[in-house]
């Protein structure tokens, strides 16, 4: 697993202090760094080198994020196959799930317009990131049973 931090800007909010839809996909990309680092150690983006293509991404709003709250990224590699891969994310804030998604990234060869298999060396450190749907069920339940309550902002505010 991998965890980012993300301090919600106000440009991530919407009117009512809430983190817009727009927010979690672009903080789902920047969890993603570390695993297209496997890929690609030196980020050189070009034809010759770039060899990852984002095929699918899904969302689910599960609880409402909240500006003035750090929101812990959490991602997962989730399905491991011969030329693609599927990762998860979760959105955590204030000890509760707020939302998930998956993307399927494809190990690509631009040049050559095809897909290629994912090489053994990168599919061991792919495998270090792995979790099983029950595990991460069974991790989930249990962390969010044990978490304390934290009190969110009540954010009424009037102008009479």
């Amino acid at each position: 697993m991998f965890k980012r931090i993300i301090t919600p800007r106000m440009g991530d909010t919407d009117a009512m202090r809430h983190i817009t839809n727009t927010a979690l996909p672009v903080w789902f990309e920047i969890a993603r760094n570390e695993l297209i680092e496997i890929f690609n150690p030196d980020y050189e983006l070009t034809y010759k080198k770039w060899n990852l293509m984002l095929v699918h991404m899904d969302f689910n709003f599960i609880r409402q994020c909240y500006f003035g709250y750090d929101v812990e990224i959490r991602t997962y590699v989730t399905k491991i196959g011969k030329s693609s891969f599927t990762v998860l994310h979760e959105a955590w804030q204030n000890g509760k799930l707020r939302s998930n998604g998956k993307a399927t990234m494809v190990y690509y060869d631009f040049i050559r317009q095809e897909s290629n298999v994912i090489p053994e060396d990168i599919r061991i450190k792919l495998k270090e990131h792995f979790i099983g749907p029950e595990e991460l069920d069974e991790k989930n339940r249990v962390e969010m049973k044990n978490n304390k309550k934290v009190n969110e902002l009540d954010y009424v505010e009037s102008d009479y």
